[in-house]
């Protein structure tokens, strides 16, 4: 049981907005073998005291409980939806997209979609469009916008399927095509998670791999710092 390691690290950080992915929100085995697992789900658990919103999107659901995404935010979140993109009934998967209101926006909202996308590559291809046609019907196309997660994206076709269409760059790219290798977290090999973003400059871009993360999760840690354009 990682949880507890997870918290620290990530506190270490500080990020002002997380994407996380296979959240518990509750697994009544785990609770009754480990006297040390949190009382309350996890993104609360990870949350408390350090980012004053956390949303959640349940996604799988079993006789024991369900997990999800999650965003968690030191800004409010004003507005949640989860939307159900399952392609098969063997892999369910969902799209959290959060509504945020950055104090010094004057107004501005900032949209963030937490993924975590199918192993098949139709699948994927269908859930992206899913998820452009959402955004495209609901966010105006000059909004700032933030997509990251798990793309299980490894031939990178999301630039074309999605970054092209809702105007979105890539954070690791900086014009080298390709995002950052990610999986696995000990010797990242694999580029299978994103940040897309739009209507900022990234600042930083950088991949949290090796020891302690290694230990934490199967995935290497993104992290972007991000400055908004104008």
């Amino acid at each position: 049981m990682m949880v507890h390691e997870l918290r620290q690290e990530l506190r270490g950080l500080a990020p002002d907005i997380l994407f996380l992915q296979e959240v518990q929100g509750q697994h009544r085995h785990h609770e009754a073998r480990h006297d040390a697992w949190p009382a309350a789900p996890q993104h609360e658990f990870l949350a408390e005291d350090m980012w004053q919103e956390a949303a959640y999107g349940r996604n799988v659901v079993y006789d024991h409980g369900h997990h999800g995404n999650a965003v968690l935010s030191r800004f409010p979140i004003v507005h949640t939806h989860n939307q159900d993109v399952t392609h098969h009934r063997f892999e369910r998967r969902g799209l959290l997209h959060c509504e945020i209101a950055v104090p010094a926006w004057e107004g501005r909202s900032l949209h963030c979609v937490c993924v975590h996308l199918s192993l098949l590559g139709h699948s994927r291809r269908r859930q992206l469009d899913l998820l452009a046609g959402r955004l495209e019907e609901l966010v105006p196309p000059d909004a700032p916008l933030i997509i990251a997660g798990d793309f299980n994206d490894w031939r990178n076709r999301a630039n074309t399927l999605l970054a092209e269409r809702l105007g979105l760059h890539e954070a690791f790219d900086q014009g080298r095509g390709k995002p950052s290798r990610s999986f696995p977290a000990a010797l990242p090999l694999f580029r299978l998670d994103r940040i897309y973003v739009r209507g900022f400059q990234v600042a930083d871009a950088r991949v949290h791999a090796g020891r302690p993360w290694s230990r934490i999760s199967d995935h290497a840690l993104l992290a972007a710092r991000l400055q908004p354009n104008g």
